[in-house]
């Protein structure tokens, strides 16, 4: 087809070698995906009484979540060790090597002419056995931050030095994607260490320019609806909101005052069920959950001091809102109860919540967020997409591509040809450009490009990723968290192993 037709090409990527690189042994796969934060009160509970009656079924659950991760998206399925033969008398060790983990220094000396400058953390911290999540990555300033397990580390973005660590007294359960303009964030914590059991229940302050711990304080339930089992939260200005079960309320960031309780609307029919933070702070709740085929889905957008409502969009009955892709402007993805992902939809609504565009992906073989609807997880989890300039910006496994929110016409994108382990789209630039990261294989390196109007012939590679990362690039990069500042790539892995055989770096930066 013609340029002017269809601005829809397919390229064949660049294959980087990688010959003599030690640190790229076959059988290496990426992490599974993180767990969902937040279930709704009936999942909870059933989740609650298979950890009663035993960790082993939700253990052999887990197991087999990893098998299916392995081979979701067209990742590679990890594959046995051969069977070694151990001598007569010879004792074995029952504990693995760990995994080999190239430092700064060494990446520094292998680096190639044109190959991106980067930094590795290889942190050794004792963890329990077992996989640990991360949690969300925040840059702020010249440090890039960021919560695991019972700790909080600053590493400075020009060449990864620890800048500084909180120690925390119990593990994190909940993290906010935004912190306040001012770099101060709100964790919540367990209430205690136990892995089953727990409560999510425990607020702590952390300014993140500083280093420094705040206040504390604890939720508190009543038993009516507002259980901490699992809680969600987001801030937007000076204001942390925070979902518990099917109620939820609003903090002042500074000092932990509460300042409001989020209503429940059309009593005994909406409850909020997840929160989105930034510029804006978007309340989502579930509607007439008791009548599935009439069950609806509403997003209102309040003032974050105030909790004044400014608008209020409901979704048709039948569709269920998945996930917040932006707040200004507000755009939503949504999605049919019973076939979930294989009927959604982007939504932009204008500034008094009413639809602007509906536009449907699905034609040029997008797919939601990853193939998933989970309407029990972090509204703001989308790494497939991102909202600027006028466009949405659309991830996958094999393409990427722009639409304009205005006409829901795609304005330009790039499929292609040989087998890719995902597009994560990091931002919209001048031009109505779109800077992408593709992460690279076990043999070979992945890249952060510029495409735009035009397609294939546009593109323009930003960062060529070093050949001696290849492989922990790319247990990090298909299934863990990206975050972008200038021509900097920041990932991390999905999760943490306790077990020193499956250990990762933390965190791992390129810049040119």
């Amino acid at each position: 087809m013609s340029q002017s037709n269809e601005p829809w090409y397919r390229h064949r990527p660049p294959s980087w070698p990688v010959p003599d690189n030690p640190y790229a042994p076959e059988g290496y796969g990426p992490p599974p995906p993180r767990p969902p934060r937040r279930r709704r009160p009936l999942l909870a509970a059933v989740l609650a009484l298979l950890l009663v009656f035993g960790t082993g079924a939700y253990l052999l659950g887990e197991r087999s979540e990893t098998a299916r991760a392995g081979s979701k998206g067209g990742a590679p399925k990890t594959t046995a060790p051969p069977r070694t033969t151990v001598p007569p008398g010879q004792a074995v060790s029952p504990t693995p090597s760990p995994s080999r983990i190239p430092t700064t220094a060494e990446i520094a000396r292998q680096r190639r002419a044109g190959e991106a400058g980067a930094w590795i953390v290889d942190d050794r911290t004792d963890l329990p056995h077992r996989n640990i999540p991360t949690e969300d990555l925040w840059i702020v300033g010249g440090t890039a931050v960021q919560a695991v397990y019972k700790k909080v580390v600053a590493h400075r973005l020009s060449d990864g030095a620890q800048l500084w660590t909180v120690d925390l007294p119990t593990p994190v359960c909940e993290t906010p994607v935004n912190a306040t303009p001012d770099g101060k964030v709100v964790i919540v914590l367990k209430n205690v260490e136990a892995w089953t059991g727990t409560r999510c229940n425990q607020l702590r302050m952390i300014d993140l320019r500083t280093g420094r711990a705040g206040w504390h304080k604890q939720l508190t339930e009543t038993g009516a609806g507002d259980g901490t089992i699992i809680v969600d939260s987001a801030i937007s200005g000076g204001t942390v909101a925070i979902v518990q079960s099917m109620k939820a309320a609003a903090y002042r960031v500074a000092d932990g005052k509460k300042l409001y309780d989020i209503p429940m609307e059309n009593p005994g029919k909406c409850y909020p069920g997840r929160v989105a933070g930034g510029s804006r702070l978007l309340v989502l709740a579930d509607c007439a959950i008791t009548a599935l085929e009439k069950a609806y889905d509403q997003v209102r957008e309040i003032d974050p001091a105030t909790g004044r409502v400014r608008w209020r969009h409901r979704t048709e009955p039948g569709r269920r809102i998945g996930q917040v892709l932006s707040v200004s402007p507000a755009v939503i993805t949504t999605a049919h109860r019973e076939t979930h992902a294989e009927d959604w939809r982007v939504v932009a609504l204008g500034p008094d919540g009413k639809v602007r565009r509906t536009i449907d992906p699905r034609p040029k073989g997008f797919k939601h967020c990853g193939d998933s609807i989970d309407t029990s997880a972090n509204a703001q989890a989308c790494r497939e997409a991102v909202v600027g300039g006028g466009l949405v910006m659309l991830g996958g496994t094999d393409r990427v591509g722009a639409y304009d929110l205005g006409t829901g016409k795609p304005v330009w994108g790039v499929k292609a040809e040989e087998t890719s382990y995902g597009y994560y789209p990091l931002r919209v630039g001048p031009g109505r450009t779109g800077t992408v990261y593709q992460p690279g294989t076990l043999r070979s390196p992945g890249r952060v490009f510029r495409v735009g109007p035009g397609g294939v012939d546009t593109i323009k590679d930003v960062l060529r990723l070093p050949a001696s990362t290849a492989r922990v690039e790319f247990g990090m990069g298909v299934a863990g968290r990206n975050a972008s500042v200038g021509d900097r790539l920041v990932i991390t892995p999905a999760g943490l192993s306790g077990d020193d055989a499956q250990h990762q770096p933390r965190m791992l930066s390129f810049a040119p």
